[in-house]
């Protein structure tokens, strides 16, 4: 058993019968704290508890059997206690939060609760009675905040995954310190009951890992609405699986408080961008910019308060922490109406400009400062931290904060690529193909990202297809191969791409059907029949929001119609086919493998 193993690797020891559960306890009894990212590590007792219930049942229906993680210590874990980084524990939670109960079901361990900014307020790290959490590549400098130790603990290889919380970049700006993936979901859809809120209305539960698959694939354990949280939200069946347009935003101006370092690695991140064959726009980032400044500088502070009145008195909480809160006492009943107007006026706005785009990429954070610059201004240097983060949840954005480069002072530097509401899976897609294009080490290990989805590959423009492509499975998609006039580039793709549809591979049906072209049709189309003395059939395999699947259905003229195909790896999607009466007077192309081959050698136009 060894630190740095992803869960595939901790999967793939269980599988071979390398490791068993009870090589749990002495791996938790091994775990250090020198770096402060640990409040209260699970006792034999507690993590006995938890391995004799996943010991009932079999290990091929938990789909995290026996892994390890941390929670951050403002979330609930059952039979740990809660201190919101108080130097006396709130309580001893009797109940696990909703989305720990789902990764414990799933067969996860917790294995401790994490170091956090007291009552998730701040973004450095060292805001706590347990001392400030240490950056995993320089002890000197700052881990970020507020989930500073969930970040350190799965950059160190402790634990694959932990939980952490973001309010205001708390689930971002640590990743970007640490060099690993910060999963920042869309408000609503992971359950917050159990948690303590900072700001209720912008809080959410975040993840980190060290790659972007295994972060999606804990979410997707995660996920769901919760009647008990009264702000849980149904994700709409409508939402994309991946970007389409190909078209990144990034700041018009950018301020790095003279860190020459993290200049250069945004303009790295640039290169990379245009690298994967994105448009880059400059935008005016000034209402991004208004919208940051009222989370602090007004009434929205007063939300941090209350949240803190509920559990402790003012007089026992750090002194920092009562500094920023006290700015409450400032502000009236009126003051935050205005303010929620002044919120909805900005986020429109944000909203409407990047309509326009798959993401907006920023710094995770401008720049990186030492645990001792921070004590000695600790409100300056925490407001620099929050830049390009503040104003998300506000804005009601979905964001992923991804590795970058290891810059010239050993330090890392990571980026955030942000979206609408509900665009999670699309970043999460982007976010692997960017990721397995860095070739840079996860966290402080020497691993390499790896994935076991492999990219669609364009023959034509001999490059990956990055814009337009999806590594991950979804329930909330449909796959549907095409055959012919609804290929890429041929007239009818834009019935997919209106819908929000997008390529996910270049592929070939098994090697059992034939391709008509039928006659009579306009645009010319295919169809395609099963038949024995088949042969294997060029096809893409797209992905279409369940939700617009059936008026996709609808605008199918007879006699094509929906059904299922079997694809060359064995599986089966669906497909336009085609009826029998449909093939009479149509000519067999089968021999060209292909529709736009057949079109080809007609000399007909593709689109």
């Amino acid at each position: 058993m060894q630190m740095n193993w992803t869960i595939k690797d901790w999967q793939s020891a269980y599988a071979n019968n390398e490791i068993q559960l009870s090589d749990l306890l002495d791996y938790v009894t091994d775990i250090g704290n020198d770096n402060h990212a640990w409040i209260e590590i699970a006792t034999t007792e507690q993590l006995i508890t938890q391995l004799d219930h996943i010991a009932t049942q079999h290990a091929k229906d938990l789909p995290l059997y026996g892994i390890p993680f941390a929670v951050k210590d403002n979330i609930d874990v059952a039979g740990f206690h809660t201190t919101a980084g108080c130097s006396a524990p709130l309580y001893l939670a009797e109940k696990d939060a909703h989305v720990v109960a789902k990764l414990k079901a799933a067969g996860a361990v917790v294995v401790g609760k994490t170091n956090l900014d007291q009552f998730a307020t701040g973004l450095v790290g060292t805001r706590s009675p347990y001392g400030a959490v240490a950056n995993s590549f320089n002890p000197d400098y700052i881990s970020g905040g507020s989930s500073s130790g969930s970040a350190v603990s799965v950059a160190n290889g402790t634990v694959p995954f932990a939980l952490g919380t973001d309010t205001a970049g708390s689930g971002r700006v640590p990743a970007g310190h640490n060099n690993i993936v910060g999963l920042k979901p869309t408000k609503g859809w992971l359950s917050s009951t159990g948690l303590i809120p900072a700001c209720r209305l912008n809080d959410v539960i975040s993840i980190f890992a060290l790659g972007v698959d295994e972060a999606w694939q804990v979410a997707q354990i995660m996920k769901g609405y919760d009647k008990e949280d009264d702000y849980s939200r149904v994700h709409p069946a409508t939402a994309p699986v991946a970007f389409s347009l190909g078209k990144i935003a990034i700041p018009d101006t950018l301020e790095f408080y003279g860190d020459a370092e993290s200049e250069r690695a945004f303009e790295v991140a640039i290169k990379q961008l245009k690298s994967m064959g994105y448009e880059i726009t400059p935008i005016d980032f000034t209402v991004f910019n208004k919208l940051a400044e009222t989370l602090y500088n007004d009434s929205w502070v007063s939300e941090r308060a209350f949240a803190i009145d509920q559990f402790v008195s003012r007089d026992d909480i750090l002194p920092i922490t009562r500094q920023i809160i006290s700015q409450a006492d400032n502000y009236s009943a009126v003051d935050a109406m205005s303010a929620e107007y002044t919120r909805a006026a900005h986020s429109r706005h944000i909203q409407q400009v990047l309509s326009e785009f798959d993401a907006l990429m920023v710094p995770t954070a401008p720049t990186i400062y030492t645990i001792d610059a921070v004590n000695t201004d600790p409100l300056t240097k925490n407001s620099h931290m929050g830049a390009y983060t503040n104003f998300v949840n506000l804005a009601d954005l979905s964001a992923l904060a991804l590795p970058n480069v290891i810059a010239k002072d050993g330090l890392p530097r990571g980026v955030t690529f942000i979206a609408m509401a509900w665009h999670d899976e699309a970043l999460a897609n982007f976010g692997h193909q960017w990721q397995a294009a860095l070739n840079i080490p996860m966290g402080i290990s020497q691993k390499i990202y790896e994935s076991d989805h492999d990219q669609p590959y364009d023959e034509q423009s001999d490059k990956s297809l990055i814009p337009l492509s999806t590594v991950f499975d979804s329930d909330s998609s449909v796959e549907l191969a095409v055959v012919g006039a609804h290929l890429s580039g041929m007239p009818l793709n834009y019935q997919l791409t209106d819908r929000g549809g997008v390529l996910s591979e270049k592929t070939q049906t098994a090697p059992s059907y034939q391709l008509f072209a039928l006659a009579g049709s306009t645009p010319a189309k295919p169809g395609l029949k099963r038949h024995r003395d088949g042969d294997s059939i060029a096809v893409e395999v797209w992905r279409i929001p369940k939700a617009r699947f059936g008026e996709i259905v609808s605008e199918v003229p007879s006699p094509l119609g929906i059904g299922n195909v079997e694809l060359a790896d064995g599986r089966w999607v669906k497909s336009f086919i085609c009826e029998e009466y449909g093939f009479a007077g149509g000519t067999d192309v089968t021999a060209f493998g292909g529709w736009k081959s057949y079109l080809a050698k007609q000399s007909v136009p593709v689109s």
